[in-house]
């Protein structure tokens, strides 16, 4: 009865072996194919492993043969990822400080396993770690499932945030905060996690970073719909609302205007996007035309390019760069 049933294995042990044991530069020939199923318990022959692989190819997997028949081998071609996705997305999770280590090391291997053994072995020794900090939250996973199904089923949650602070000892300390909130939408932004939602106390939005919530709790309450307490009616623009902000700091969304140097165009384009209007004003400088959110955090943006950005409105945005640019200069004086 065992080899009845490990032989109806056999097609799925097959797709395994060349998921896992061959790529573009690794071939298994059909008696290898043999070896490798007897492995696992199952008896094949070449002739049954060739009507195997016309079955699997006719199913949707890319099976390669180089070669002769008789000579040549087999290879797994397209796969769900190609190399430099799997590259980009261990990367990217690499890179990701609101992603705890030990979730790090588990991502990765799990995207390591779209890839063949000998490409996962080459992926894994060419990872670039710049040793940044990284997050000791170890709930993030299950708050963000957590939080998901809350705006996918538009109940309210409740759950404890925490912030460092400065005791008068000196030292570091974390105090929390409970929250009941209306979740709306999941952004990524400036290299943190955040959940766009609102405080029942207030009638607009707010964000909070996801590595410093715990203890997420599901309410039988109906979130307050996204529309009472912003300017999307039919559906949540996350990706309009993430644009619009600068260092996630709240405030009231207004006409900008910005004379940048040529220069900058890329820069400006990558920030605001190709649907920014821009207009030609000399020959080194050209005006930006949007809407944003005037806060600390645009204040701060627009400081770092020095001299080659000027703000032409609104008045608020001006006065602020001013002011701040009158603190540093005090700072050093």
């Amino acid at each position: 009865m065992a080899g009845v049933k490990n032989s109806k294995l056999k097609l799925l042990y097959l797709a395994e072996i060349f998921e896992k044991k061959t790529d573009e530069n690794t071939y298994i020939s059909a008696t290898q194919l043999c070896d490798e199923l007897q492995k696992l318990g199952i008896q094949a022959e070449r002739k049954s492993i060739y009507k195997d692989i016309d079955v699997l190819r006719e199913y949707g997997y890319d099976i390669i043969h180089e070669g002769t028949r008789n000579s040549g081998g087999y290879f797994l071609g397209a796969r769900k990822f190609e190399l430099a996705e799997i590259r980009l997305l261990s990367d990217a999770v690499q890179a990701a400080n609101f992603i705890s280590q030990k979730k790090t090391n588990q991502l990765v291997e799990k995207i390591e396993s779209f890839a063949s053994d000998k490409q996962a072995k080459v992926l894994h020794s060419q990872v670039y770690v710049d040793n940044r900090p990284k997050c000791k939250n170890e709930e993030i996973f299950y708050t963000i499932s957590l939080l998901d199904e809350a705006i996918t089923n538009g109940v309210k949650v409740t759950f404890t945030y925490t912030r460092r602070k400065i005791t008068e000892e000196f030292k570091t300390a974390t105090e929390e905060k409970s929250f009941k909130v209306s979740p709306y939408a999941l952004i990524w932004s400036d290299d943190h996690y955040y959940v766009i939602c609102n405080n029942e106390k207030y009638d607009n939005l707010m964000h909070l970073r996801i590595d410093r919530i715990k203890h997420v709790e599901h309410t039988t309450e109906a979130a307050r719909h996204f529309s009472e307490v912003s300017s999307y009616k039919n559906s949540f623009d996350s990706a309009d609302y993430a644009s619009k902000l600068f260092n996630m700091y709240s405030g009231e969304q207004k006409p900008v205007e910005l004379i940048c140097r040529n220069d900058l165009l890329e820069t400006m384009l990558d920030r605001f996007g190709d649907r920014v209007k821009v207009q030609k004003v000399d020959d080194e400088n050209f005006l930006l035309r949007t809407n944003a959110v005037v806060s600390d955090g645009l204040s701060a943006w627009v400081l770092q390019f020095g001299g080659r950005v000027t703000v032409k409105m609104p008045k608020e945005l001006i006065n602020s760069v001013k002011m701040k640019a009158e603190e540093i200069l005090k700072k050093y004086e």
